[in-house]
């Protein structure tokens, strides 16, 4: 299967024009703490230059929670004020996970505004600030919009002016994939479950594990039995 897979994406014309060259890091990591519980930190950044679409949406707002690494991908337009992400931030994350204690951000003029201290201050939420591009410091999110950025290439060369109404497909293809750094999928990690996808067969709540023990039960219970015929 990963032979074909290979071969699929070699012969794929938009998987070639998306695929971005990796290098490796210029210098040690700088990782930051830990996180103790789901969506209680956090990290956040933008997707920028980005395709304009019929609803005016040329950037993507990625909020991630460090944890886990779920992400929540919202389409905004530029210019846009840090009035207008805060009201974004309540209805989309604060809604569905709380308040988180930090968030890790760059030193984008929304984030290091004054309304943005005072919002912060405000629901006692702490901001550190990072340097731009620093994946040595805050390699899960940069990680994260690079694989996002693939994605929407592929969405913006096969639905022109349209991404942005398949962001939420994407965003829960990306919450519902493998990620080698967790050893699960980021649903898996905030839901305990893996959830079904579209092109898969499988039923909701079926899973390979179960199957593996169910056969190692058989054999311990089976094996005996041969002995004694």
């Amino acid at each position: 299967m990963k032979r074909d897979v290979g071969n699929y994406v070699a012969r794929c014309l938009t998987c070639q024009r998306v695929n971005i060259e990796h290098q490796k890091l210029g210098s040690l990591l700088q990782p930051l703490p830990i996180p103790v519980w789901k969506w209680e930190h956090i990290t956040r950044n933008f997707l920028l230059g980005l395709p304009r679409t019929s609803n005016h949406h040329d950037t993507t707002w990625v909020i991630m929670d460090r944890l886990t690494e779920s992400a929540h991908f919202l389409a905004i337009k530029v210019p846009f004020t840090a009035e207008q992400l805060a009201d974004l931030y309540i209805r989309e994350v604060v809604r569905r996970h709380g308040i988180p204690f930090s968030i890790v951000s760059d030193r984008d003029i929304k984030f290091f505004s004054k309304f943005c201290y005072s919002f912060q201050s405000a629901i006692d939420t702490k901001l550190y600030l990072i340097i731009a591009f620093h994946p040595q410091s805050n390699g899960q999110l940069e990680k994260t919009i690079q694989t996002l950025e693939i994605m929407l290439r592929a969405c913006a060369l096969d639905y022109i002016g349209s991404w942005d109404h398949n962001l939420a497909l994407v965003e829960f293809s990306y919450n519902n994939s493998y990620d080698t750094s967790i050893g699960m999928a980021p649903y898996e990690a905030l839901y305990n479950r893996h959830y079904k996808k579209p092109m898969c067969g499988e039923k909701v709540g079926e899973r390979e594990p179960s199957k593996v023990k169910l056969i190692d039960q058989t054999k311990e219970i089976v094996n005996p039995i041969r002995k004694i015929l």
